[in-house]
């Protein structure tokens, strides 16, 4: 069973890493292509945000390499500088994108919501997960006692939980930033296309994280299971 998690960890790693290798291919590709408008990542932020009566919203610019997101504690758009001021099919997928996630919180969408309330438990179980499981699994070939094992579940369940309702999450971002590009014509019908594909290879990498977690949390259930069934 352990070289069963070492295979399928190993599997996932392999596919997260492809994923990812796609994902910066396609925005480094679309980085490329300027939009016929001209318009920065930070005038398509904060045309998108005014044109959902968002006002209360700063767009900023953050330091690296796709590490743009959205602060709701702090009501920020935060743009990587090669999306804040860029004027690519890139810059504005990726600035779209962002802002659907403050439109989200501007209308209480529910799973965004419930993530949100979640944050605190993630943090303190992300922090303390690993070294429990493996402490279940020493206790177990020691003591053969599943206790700290089960103990282990629990908490990365709460993990998993919150990996799997970040999809509906994402996935509506990006719905409304594609339709938003669309209305109002930011990306004409050459550049929109890019767009949705930027953003699907940008989801895809969400989903292979959440089916990792989920194998892997079933792959302890079943060491657990078994436990149990020897005992």
């Amino acid at each position: 069973m352990d070289n069963q998690i070492f295979m399928v960890s190993l599997l996932f790693l392999g596919l997260s890493f492809v994923v990812s290798a796609i994902l910066k291919s396609k925005f480094t590709k679309y980085s490329k292509i300027p939009l016929s408008n001209g318009l920065s990542g930070r005038e398509i932020a904060e045309k998108m945000l005014r044109e959902n009566g968002i006002y209360d919203v700063k767009v900023t610019s953050v330091e690296g390499f796709l590490t743009d997101h959205y602060n709701p504690e702090k009501k920020t758009v935060n743009l990587s500088p090669e999306v804040y001021n860029g004027t690519s099919i890139s810059a504005a997928a990726v600035a779209a994108h962002e802002c659907g996630h403050a439109v989200q919180h501007a209308t209480q969408y529910g799973p965004l919501v419930f993530r949100s309330k979640m944050v605190p438990a993630v943090q303190i179980s992300s922090m303390l997960v690993n070294w429990i499981l493996l402490a279940g699994m020493i206790m177990l070939a020691v003591s053969k006692n599943p206790t700290v094992l089960l103990i282990g579940i629990i908490v990365m369940s709460v993990t998993v939980l919150f990996t799997l309702i970040t999809l509906p999450v994402e996935f509506d971002a990006s719905k409304r930033a594609l339709a938003w590009l669309d209305r109002t014509n930011v990306t004409n019908r050459e550049e929109y296309p890019k767009a949705k594909d930027a953003l699907k290879w940008a989801a895809t990498t969400y989903v292979v994280a959440a089916l990792a977690a989920v194998v892997q949390l079933i792959q302890y259930i079943m060491i657990y299971a078994n436990s149990r069934d020897r005992s």
